[in-house]
């Protein structure tokens, strides 16, 4: 089958289409749902073509996450929509201390097969309390499992492959790439399965590891770098739990050079994990540290020069792959 120009938010869409016509459990939960058809327009023709299964629930993020765990515990696939990743926050009991735990403390009797939806990023002048990248907490807690894509096509398979897990997925998605747009394959079945990265663009010099948003800023560093003859390559990692380390690794035995690049803060970031884990598994391939590129350790200011300031740029990229290659 032949690909289409989509948007993510149009993939998005269509992967909810396909899946709710699919499999009759599958409905989705949360705030103002039906008269915009979600704030990125993600849910668009669902509540007239699935009624009933598009539902609109009260200002209460506690009350939807628990209305998520107790129906994928009695067999239903909720998508639960959180408008923004930050108001997790009012959920985490929900999901750290009770979703992600459920199935181990049964012994695997019972299945809690959960999408959370966490619009997340910043760049749009949303401020601290809209604009933050938390992926790493989810990361940290297990029985979870976190997905991160970049691409409309990554959009539409990772979040037909989370709906399909018999686990609860955290599933993040960039605000400020809803708009852009890429190739979708038409196949109804075409599915990315969680834990599996993606070279996205070869080279052999060094290795960009990414995922979300700075997959665009390496992508961006790459073109800019080939100027200089630095060949980068960029592996967009999509799913950090499941973790395909095999990709990883592939692409560091060639290059001998990382830079992990991640919107989210340096300290205490999924760059921070994967560092340790190729200075652990594979010291003996590399001829640079390892140096991870991400936003500033502060609150993401509202004002436009500030936010821009501490957020990652290309320019940060270049300098760091610069440095591994002693240029």
């Amino acid at each position: 089958m032949s690909d289409r120009i989509m948007s993510a938010s149009a993939a998005l869409a269509e992967a909810l289409h396909e899946e709710m016509a699919r499999d009759e459990t599958v409905f989705i939960l949360g705030e103002d749902l039906t008269a915009h058809a979600g704030i990125f327009g993600q849910f668009k023709g669902l509540p007239e073509k699935f009624p009933g299964r598009i539902l609109d629930t009260p200002i209460s993020e506690a009350a939807i996450a628990g209305c998520g765990v107790g129906s994928a515990l009695t067999g239903m696939r909720p998508i639960v929509d959180f408008h923004f990743s930050d108001f997790v926050t009012c959920g985490m009991d929900e999901f750290c201390n009770q979703a992600a735990k459920i199935r181990y403390m049964f012994g695997g009797q019972v299945k809690l097969p959960m999408v959370v939806w966490c619009p997340d990023g910043a760049g749009l002048r949303a401020a601290a309390q809209h604009s933050q990248s938390l992926e790493a907490w989810f990361v940290h807690t297990p029985g979870l499992k976190v997905v991160v894509p970049s691409e409309p096509a990554d959009v539409k398979g990772l979040m037909k492959a989370s709906i399909r897990d018999d686990d609860p997925v955290m599933f993040f998605q960039h605000k400020r790439l809803f708009r852009r747009e890429g190739h979708v394959p038409e196949d109804p079945e075409f599915i990315i399965p969680l834990g599996r990265a993606a070279v996205k663009r070869p080279g052999k010099d060094v290795s960009l590891l990414t995922y979300g948003s700075g997959y665009f800023l390496c992508m961006d560093a790459a073109q800019e770098l080939a100027k200089e003859g630095i060949e980068a390559e960029v592996v967009d990692l999509r799913s950090l739990k499941p973790f395909d380390m095999e990709t990883v690794a592939a692409s560091v035995k060639k290059t001998f050079r990382a830079v992990i690049v991640h919107e989210a803060c340096v300290t205490g970031g999924f760059g921070a994990e994967l560092a340790a884990r190729i200075q652990a598994e594979l010291f003996d391939h590399l001829d640079a540290p390892v140096l991870r590129v991400g936003a500033k350790d502060v609150p993401i200011p509202f004002s436009p020069p500030m936010e821009d300031f501490v957020l990652p740029k290309p320019a940060d990229v270049i300098a760091a792959v610069k440095t591994v290659c002693y240029r």
